[in-house]
This record gives structure tokens, sequence and C-alpha cells, in this order.
């Protein structure tokens, strides 16, 4: 009887991946600041993009209502390869150079095959007047 429950644990083990689920970005701590200067300054078309972040890089956006909104750049088509995606020109969708999919900037739903996920969200907040503060 314990050998029979004990294949049946193996073969669950097994079947589950140890635990990794297909699409999966690992949480990897976040604690990113900048000003609002700053922000205005080096964003492009109201999309910040800062390296050395998240997994594969922040994505921080100005949504049209004045509101700020974080994604980690990294798509989640495929994210085992770490493909960055790229804000467009008109800062309103971002593309997987990899698979050509396209996620909203504004919530980071999925806009474009194959993306069938949103963009990782992270957290963010405004302190006092002059500062974003980015965090998971």
């Amino acid at each position: 009887m314990m050998k029979y429950l004990y294949s049946i644990l193996f073969v669950l083990v097994l079947g589950t991946g140890c635990g990794k689920e297909d699409g999966y970005i690992p949480d990897v701590p976040v604690n990113y600041n900048v000003t609002l200067t700053e922000f205005s300054i080096k964003a492009v078309n109201n999309v910040l993009v800062v390296p050395n972040n998240g997994v594969g890089g922040l994505l921080i956006v100005k949504t049209p209502l004045g509101t700020y909104v974080a994604f980690d750049r990294c798509s989640t088509v495929n994210p085992e390869k770490i493909c960055k995606v790229a804000p467009d020109d008109s800062g309103v969708t971002a593309t997987d150079p990899c698979s050509g999919a396209k996620f909203s900037l504004l919530d980071g739903s999925p806009q474009k095959a194959p993306a069938e996920k949103n963009l990782k969200a992270y957290n963010i907040s405004l302190q006092g007047n002059t500062l974003l503060h980015v965090s998971n």
C-alpha cells in the first residue's frame, strides 16, 4: 500500500513540473524611486524605461488621466527568454521583439497574439508631490 502511495506522489510531483508554471515571471524585489522632474526629463511619450530593475527592467507610464502605472519589461510570452518589451512610438503599446506580441501600456493587457497574459505589474505610489515609488 505504501509503495502505491509513493508512486502516486511521485507521478504528481513529476506532472506538476516541480511547481513551475508556464509563463511565470519570478518575483524579484523591486524598490525604485524617481522624481517627477527626472521622469519628465527622461520619459519619451510618457514612458520611462528603467534598466536593471525587476526581471527585464521597468516601464513606468504616465496615463492620459495623469496617473502612473509600472510594468516589468519581461514579456509574458516565453518569459524564460527574458525578451524585453519596448514601448512603441505611440506610447500606448509595447512590443515583444522576440514574438511580435503587443501589450497595452495603460493596463498591461495583451493586444496582439501570441500574448495571452498581462505584463507583470508593480505597485506605484506618489510620495509627497515629487517622488514616484515603484515596489512589489
